[in-house]
């Protein structure tokens, strides 16, 4: 054995015990400057490498399939399906991998899709960049993480799928009734006649809902509606 080898063989075992440590990502975001960004922010924490990105859901779960990454970083707006849906199919074929869902939507119903759907974190694309990288450590220790902005949402913060309770769920029969018939564009005056109530009690029902809907205003209810196909009655 040359004088050189005992230190070529450490050389080896250093590479291969760094390369175990190694976190791989896939990056799924429709747009090539996140794309880019997230990688750079990623890669700079030293034992983190972005294998591999995808612009849709069908690619990224072909990715992920090819690819085999111990983290998926998911927005949910993506064309082909849903970062929801993609979650769901790559969740099935891969159970042991963590998926992280980042997203510019803070609205509650949104949360509670991504952890049904298997998601560990969930990080609003408005945070700072710290987050991110603090809710990668997080699942990858094992636990969850989500944005300080939508954790509130959570009556018990970080919880289990298993305990999520969806938003909608949370509506009783006649905020439901109201959310309806306002997404049909009917105003107080009119739900109140339909319903025997007065126009006071329709409003207080609404700010009811919005505010277990986490969204702000009349606006806002009507587009968190259509994104999640509530048709009026």
């Amino acid at each position: 054995m040359s004088p050189r080898q005992p230190t070529t063989l450490a050389a080896a075992a250093n590479t291969a015990a760094a390369a175990a440590a190694t976190t791989t990502v896939l990056l799924v975001d429709d747009h090539g400057l996140v794309r880019d960004g997230l990688t750079l922010l990623l890669e700079r924490q030293g034992d983190i490498e972005v294998v591999g990105t995808a612009a849709n859901g069908r690619s990224a779960v072909r990715a992920a399939q090819r690819l085999l990454p111990d983290l998926i970083i998911m927005d949910l707006v993506l064309p082909d399906f849903s970062g929801i849906d993609a979650t769901v199919r790559i969740l099935r074929a891969l159970p042991l991998t963590r998926v992280i869902v980042m997203s510019a939507s803070r609205t509650c119903e949104h949360v509670y899709q991504a952890l049904r759907a298997g998601a560990r974190g969930y990080v609003v694309k408005e945070a700072p960049a710290v987050e991110l990288v603090q809710a990668v450590r997080a699942v990858l220790a094992g636990g969850q993480f989500l944005s300080s902005g939508v954790a509130a949402f959570l009556a018990d913060g970080l919880v289990g799928v298993a305990a999520a309770c969806s938003p909608m769920d949370r509506l009783s029969l006649r905020e439901r009734e109201v959310l309806h018939r306002t997404v049909a564009g009917a105003s107080s005056a009119a739900i109140a006649l339909h319903l025997s109530l007065s126009p006071k009690t329709i409003d207080t029902y609404r700010a009811r809902l919005m505010a277990k809907l986490g969204v702000a205003n009349r606006s806002a209810l009507i587009r968190f509606a259509i994104e999640h196909g509530l048709t009026p009655v």
